[in-house]
């Protein structure tokens, strides 16, 4: 399988009841090789963290998710390897410098991003950008 980027909302909903869920749990153990920026863990630890909030799942159960999402085998590249550049897609296209990490990590692959995000990947999708993001919900 071909390399791809995967964003927090794809980790996430591998470790939740949420629509998607299979799709992103067959990605996260398929053979593709999966990259993300670092920005990946303090994000899905933020889902967790809400989760919690929310009443949904115990301290311990937090804790062992987050054990969990660090075991992934994920190729981490640093933000800092692409903040400009994702810097400069946020400027042109309005959508988050966080978001736009993805989206400059599959850039210099040279490879898609896939989300779990649909109005990040419409928003995206009807530009020059098309080519480097899909949407979770097509990979089923």
């Amino acid at each position: 399988m071909s390399p791809i980027v995967v964003d927090a909302s794809v980790v996430a909903a591998a470790f939740f009841p949420e629509p998607h869920a299979k799709a992103a749990r067959a990605l996260l153990v398929s053979e593709a090789p999966l990259h993300a920026p670092d920005l990946v863990y303090p994000e899905v630890a933020n889902v967790i963290w809400k989760r919690h909030g929310r009443g949904e799942i115990s301290g311990s159960e937090a804790d062992d998710l987050l054990s969990d999402v660090m075991g992934l085998p994920l190729e981490i590249t640093p933000s800092d390897q692409v903040l400009g550049a994702a810097l400069e897609l946020a400027m042109r296209t309005g959508r988050t410098v966080y978001d736009c990490l993805y989206v400059a990590l599959a850039i210099r692959l040279n490879v898609k991003m896939v989300s779990g995000d649909k109005r990040l990947v419409n928003a995206l999708a009807r530009g020059p950008l098309a080519g480097c993001v899909a949407w979770l919900g097509d990979t089923e």
